[in-house]
């Protein structure tokens, strides 16, 4: 059914609002990868609109992973998230790893696998980009609006922006988290949610390097260096790289490990396929020599264990346990590098509050939070992509069956 654009202007105060007549059917608060795919898989029987900030659609697609987009990953599962596991694994059942690359396969996007684990596009991510505007060209789409607060009166809810105040009898906020504020992100998906009365917590950044305390300056000074590490947070252990960075330690395996620190210590195996031990075992070299590390870093972490770099024959027993810390170096993180450098963040709408099935707030009908607006994060390797194409589909599936 062709329904018109009419609208009236409404005065308040010096700002003229043009008052959009047209009642949506869905209204998708978010042009990003959950909004968008949330569109592709409505009913396309249903008048539907996406309503951004940005004068384009997927920003945060476009430029991850160096303009490739990480968007899975080879093992997928609850437990690659920090969140609630059975809300999670709802989505994920819903939409999982495989259905999101029989997707893109049919639709002609060829993907490359890196270190065995990480799907990225094999050009750009423009394939994935063009295959969601191809998908939702039948929804109008509402770009460069500022969204200032959404309310609801007899069963439609009313979106104002800055100019423009939009109707819907179902809204879907996809506004993502608060990082990237160069691409307009914000904290707008939270303030909807607690003007509604749905429970939050707060943003924190997310996959992010982690700043040192005093001991630990002597990371900063290997500013460049990188090695494969294990690090154990909590209960979690991540295997990947850790960089040196100027503001203290940052790389994949530090990214997803910022995920699940908050307080407390960490701990790096720096050697987590050698045993030290091993090493200086009858050999004559230098401590230094013998560790499969960078020289520098060999040094430098010697350094930090009070060890003195000597021929190995001449190691004592009280040398040797401060050598096993190698793979159980400890300590207390000092932060984080903040928003401006967190690639997701933790945080959004509490779970307990939504319907695991479709995403709906359970006290708010018509009222749905996709993606990272919800609190689930994902660690390093597509896992926030996935959530974010797992969520979308859920949802859409949600509205789809309650419409009929």
């Amino acid at each position: 059914m062709l329904l018109l654009n009419i609208f009236c202007i409404i005065s308040k105060g010096s700002v003229k609002y043009n008052f959009i007549m047209k009642i949506y059917d869905v209204l998708i608060l978010g042009a990003g990868a959950s909004g968008l795919v949330c569109a592709a898989k409505l009913d396309k029987k249903l008048s539907v609109a996406i309503l951004d900030v940005n004068p384009k659609v997927a920003q945060k697609l476009k430029i991850s992973g160096g303009g490739k987009c990480n968007i899975t990953n080879v093992h997928v599962s609850e437990y690659n998230y920090d969140g609630d596991s059975e809300f999670i694994s709802a989505s994920l059942n819903n939409f999982s790893k495989d259905d999101l690359l029989n997707y893109l396969h049919v639709n002609g996007v060829e993907l490359e696998l890196r270190k065995n684990r990480y799907y990225f596009c094999k050009t750009s991510s423009d394939e994935i980009i063009n295959i969601l505007k191809k998908d939702t060209d039948y929804a109008e789409l509402l770009l460069n609006r500022d969204i200032l607060h959404v309310s609801k009166k007899d069963a439609v809810f009313e979106v104002k922006t800055l100019k423009d105040i939009y109707k819907a009898k179902i809204v879907v906020v996809a506004t993502g988290g608060k990082s990237y504020s160069a691409l307009g992100a914000s904290d707008i998906g939270l303030k909807i949610a607690k003007d509604f009365g749905i429970k939050v917590k707060e943003f924190a950044p997310a996959l992010v390097g982690l700043t040192v305390q005093k001991e630990q300056f002597w990371m900063k000074e290997l500013s460049g260096l990188s090695c494969y590490v294990h690090i154990k947070v909590g209960n979690k252990t991540l295997k990947e790289e850790l960089l040196f960075a100027h503001k203290g330690i940052s790389g994949p395996a530090v990214l997803s490990a910022s995920l699940y620190w908050q307080r407390g210590n960490i701990a790096i195996d720096f050697l987590p396929n050698d045993n030290i031990l091993e090493l200086i075992k009858d050999s004559k070299k230098l401590i230094s020599s013998v560790i499969p590390l960078p020289k520098r870093l060999s040094k430098a972490l010697l350094e930090a264990l009070h060890v003195e770099d000597i021929e190995c024959k001449k190691i004592t027993a009280d040398i040797k346990q401060k050598l096993e810390k190698i793979h159980n170096y400890e300590f207390a993180p000092a932060g984080n590098f903040g928003f401006s450098k967190a690639e997701v963040c933790r945080g959004g709408v509490i779970t307990d509050e939504l319907n695991s099935y479709t995403l709906e707030s359970l006290d708010v009908k018509d009222l749905y939070f996709i993606g990272e607006i919800v609190d689930v994060t994902g660690e390093l390797g597509g896992y926030n992509f996935q959530w974010a194409f797992s969520s979308g589909v859920t949802c859409a599936r949600g509205i789809n069956s309650g419409q009929y």
